[in-house]
């Protein structure tokens, strides 16, 4: 029944998975209990969670007899947590956590035991956050942990993480944990921020990172996150045109102070034709057209209307293209008037030009104008 992980610590090997048919010679049915055996056969009989006392361990593997468990807790008695908890903790508890159904049942212990319960039960996770936090059921019961235990006990796990924290964040199981911390635990006790420093780019343009990085924006001070979002800032254009760095940027309009916003604004200065039509970029440019304020929205708007030196109209650009005319919808969405009716003015011949393509983006363009405005073009 037992084996190791790769990290070295325990884990539990259910040799069955139910929810798939079982031959009769199955080896997974011939190791289960007969008591597993009639509560998966027998639904007519009330089950209590006493009627399984001495097999919690197994039930808590097994998709039924976990879902089974995981009800009952919710309205246990102080006794019966205790006769469950007293079968899992300490010696089965970290087999558990990382199975593919004996998980749920520990986030239940956490969710509805005493205090000392869930004390205890992190106590045999100490030692263990690390390979825990990258295994997949695992991650989850260490996030559930989080939300629960006490503030010292949540610095513990900080502790056992502090020198891996980079990679729990580029981890597919790891990042949510670390995001988990962020939100759940006293800035004092979060020194690993600090190794972000430095390491912004590599973080923003990373599919995990850039969670994390705005789970710090989104809840640590200033006086933490100020020099992570300094640094932000000089790679802010090339973090526009990425597929994961425009989440960030986007996450700044949207909720980053003020001076912060019109920085990004001011970077797009000039540039708005070319973010607008590039395909991840076009999302930070819609966005700062809804986030900007009026003044700094006008200018992006002039952007579009106004020529450019070589005569050519950014609107005519704008239209015919797959992403760039979605900037342009925006614009019209959140023009003041005397903008929007420029817009409208230039853009209304080049629609019945535009006709005579077959894009479904121009098709869009024209679809949308038509309802937003009811005008006959």
């Amino acid at each position: 029944m037992y084996g190791h992980t790769a990290h070295g610590i325990p884990f539990y090997h259910q040799n069955l998975r139910p929810g798939r048919r079982q031959d009769a010679n199955d080896v997974g049915s011939a190791l289960r209990s007969p008591l597993l055996d009639e509560f998966r056969a027998n639904k007519a009989r009330k089950w209590e969670l006493r009627d399984i006392y001495g097999h919690i361990v197994e039930f808590s593997g097994d998709q039924h007899g976990s879902r089974f468990i995981q009800q009952k807790l919710e309205t246990a008695t102080s006794e019966e947590k205790q006769g469950v908890f007293d079968e899992i903790v300490p010696d089965n508890a970290l087999q558990l956590i990382q199975d593919v159904f004996g998980n749920y049942v520990i986030q239940k212990l956490f969710e509805h035991g005493t205090q000392v319960q869930k004390t205890v039960l992190a106590n045999a996770m100490e030692g263990h956050i690390l390979p825990l936090s990258l295994q997949m059921y695992g991650c989850r019961v260490v996030q559930k942990a989080v939300e629960f235990i006490l503030p010292d006990q949540q610095a513990s796990f900080v502790r056992e993480l502090d020198p891996h924290v980079l990679k729990c964040v580029k981890d597919a199981n790891g990042n949510h944990v670390i995001q988990k911390l962020i939100e759940r635990v006293s800035h004092e006790r979060l020194g690993f921020v600090n190794s972000f420093r430095g390491n912004v780019y590599d973080l923003s343009t990373h599919p995990y990172g850039c969670r994390v990085l705005q789970r710090c924006f989104e809840h640590l001070p200033e006086e933490t996150t100020r020099p992570l979002m300094d640094e932000l800032h000089k790679y802010m254009i090339n973090l526009m045109q990425d597929q994961f760095g425009n989440y960030v940027v986007q996450f700044v309009l949207e909720q980053g102070k003020p001076q912060d916003r019109n920085q990004v604004v001011i970077k797009l200065r000039g540039q708005m034709l070319n973010m607008a039509r590039h395909k991840f970029a076009s999302n930070v440019c819609e966005k700062a057209l809804v986030t900007a304020g009026i003044e700094e929205r006008r200018i992006l708007i002039d952007e579009i209307i106004m020529p450019k030196t070589d005569g050519v109209s950014p609107i005519v650009s704008m239209m015919k293209d797959q992403f760039a005319n979605y900037v342009l919808q925006r614009a019209l969405t959140v023009a003041e008037p005397d903008q929007k009716e420029i817009l409208i003015t230039k853009i209304r011949p080049q629609l019945v030009s535009m006709r005579r393509y077959s894009s479904a983006y121009s098709k869009h363009l024209i679809s949308s104008m038509l309802m937003k405005y009811n005008r006959d073009i």
